[in-house]
């Protein structure tokens, strides 16, 4: 029997409420509610290009800062991820994509290790930019919210050609999710855990 890898995770604090479920076996299903709609639509992208069903709702204390908001989202989303991979038996582990989005060129590889490290090569292209009143240099907290509490060693990389902040952007988050798509996959000649060690961690 297939085993359904889902995960749901609902945080709540004095700042932030996010909830989060997945289906990393989905058919690229998105619905997104956050009080960011570019990062709404950062998030749609995720789902229908890494192939998981994602429904995500969030809100916080924005009139204060966005960056409890999205830095808790990055958190809710890695633990949904770890959930949904349990034990890790039979995944690929590792997955890497090149996505060009006009001019804008992103390299994003990972390793589902268990040990959490983001190296993190975009935020000279983005540094003060801004794609409406969405601050971009938040996007890097995002992802080492998700890394740290998916247990990913996670690198992004802009290959300095980017311009224009929405298409770095657009770049990375879809990069990262053709490279978590490949690393969650699995290989049916995998027995167990794919380490030496017989350990993810």
């Amino acid at each position: 029997m297939k085993t359904i890898r889902k995960g749901k995770i609902l945080r709540k604090t004095r700042e932030t409420e996010i909830s989060i479920s997945l289906n990393l076996d989905g058919s690229g299903k998105a619905r997104i509610n956050t009080p960011f709609p570019f990062l709404n639509h950062m998030l749609e992208l995720v789902a229908r290009h890494g192939l998981m069903d994602l429904n995500i709702a969030a809100k916080g204390d924005i009139e204060v800062d966005a960056h409890h908001t999205i830095e808790d989202m990055g958190i809710v989303f890695g633990q949904a991820i770890a959930k949904a991979l349990g034990k890790k038996e039979g995944i690929v582990r590792y997955g890497h994509a090149i996505v060009p989005m006009d001019e804008a060129l992103t390299m994003v590889s990972l390793d589902i290790s268990g040990r959490p490290y983001l190296d993190y090569e975009c935020a000279r292209n983005l540094r003060g930019k801004k794609i409406k009143d969405f601050d971009t240099s938040i996007v890097e907290h995002f992802f080492r919210g998700l890394s740290n509490h998916a247990g990913i060693t996670l690198h992004i990389e802009d290959y300095q050609r980017g311009k224009d902040a929405h298409h770095i952007l657009e770049a990375e988050f879809k990069a990262f999710a053709r490279a978590l798509r490949d690393a969650v996959r699995i290989d049916p000649r995998e027995r167990g855990v794919p380490s030496t060690k017989g350990k993810l961690a």
